[in-house]
């Protein structure tokens, strides 16, 4: 297997939103840096909500303008509504992440607004994206589950994709935001749409609390996905889900996409070295499980050397 991989760190934004230690401008922008130079090539570094709802993402728009405009990294920032689009555009951010939902109770909580009206403020960005040049990336909150209404029905999710996909938009990313995705449901929905819209324009976003954020990488990667998302140091949760965990690590997939074959362009030594950094400005434990074996192992083959 030696496809490319498309992989995209949210560490700088989904990682850090929920810490309890609200890093500075100047390191988040090391952190940026450190995962830019371990050749990951598209990189959400933040967002453009309230700093009163979100402190942590106060700034980005500092963050933004302090990114190197040369190097050929994909810099992307969440948004929620028209607001934070002009704010992006005024920053000169290139790329937008914006949230689309399968659950009625999900967008209540996170936006308050139904499904409907937050499909409706997506494609009114997706228009002025379009005269502006922007690139625009939506995510599907609760692919798989809520919190709130339960498990998610995938004709929602498939509907969904299939409408914005005709619509223009270029990628979808499935998320499972609180973790309770299984490998057999990740597998079946995944196929399904890189059946009827092309792997291209499908990816995937999975966070780890019950133990199966690996595997859903597998599953998916089964089925054709080739676009993943991962956080460094395995940072992140979610606010509606007591106990969830982070993202998973990008550390623990990149190293299992590399040992099956596939080309990431990621060093990992230096990705490791980004975990690290993640680790001692946020003060928290390692959220991954590769760098407990991986780091000796490497320094090992280093000696060797």
């Amino acid at each position: 297997m030696t496809d490319p991989i498309f992989f995209t760190d949210v560490g700088p934004r989904d990682g850090l939103q929920n810490q309890p230690k609200i890093l500075s401008v100047e390191e988040r922008l090391r952190l940026i840096e450190a995962i830019a130079s371990a050749g990951v090539r598209s990189i959400e570094v933040g967002s453009f909500v309230s700093p009163r709802a979100v402190p942590a993402m106060a700034g980005t728009d500092q963050v933004v303008a302090s990114l190197p405009a040369d190097d050929d990294v994909s810099y992307s920032a969440l948004i929620p509504n028209m607001k934070g689009y002009q704010l992006a555009m005024d920053a000169g951010v290139r790329t937008v992440n914006m949230v689309l939902y399968a659950s009625e109770g999900m967008a209540r909580k996170n936006v308050n607004m139904s499904v409907a009206e937050a499909e409706q403020a997506t494609l009114d960005i997706l228009a002025c994206a379009r005269e502006d040049g922007i690139d625009v990336v939506a995510a599907v909150a609760t692919s798989f589950f809520c919190p709130f209404d339960g498990p998610t029905d995938p004709g929602m999710v498939r509907d969904i994709t299939a409408r914005f996909i005709d619509q223009g938009l270029q990628q979808i990313v499935l998320a499972d935001t609180i973790g309770a995705a299984n490998p057999g449901e990740v597998r079946a929905l995944t196929a399904d749409l890189v059946q009827a819209h092309g792997a291209e324009h499908i990816g995937c976003h999975f966070h780890d609390t019950r133990a199966m954020g690996m595997a859903n990488v597998f599953a998916a990667l089964e089925s054709g996905i080739r676009h993943f998302d991962g956080s460094i140091a395995g940072l992140g949760g979610c606010p509606f889900a007591p106990g969830a965990s982070g993202n998973v690590a990008s550390e623990d997939v990149v190293m299992m996409l590399e040992q099956m074959g596939c080309d990431t362009g990621i060093d990992l030594e230096a990705l490791l070295a980004a975990s690290d950094l993640a680790e001692e400005l946020t003060g928290t434990a390692p959220g991954g499980r590769a760098k407990a074996w991986l780091q000796p192992w490497l320094a090992k083959q280093n000696t060797r050397s």
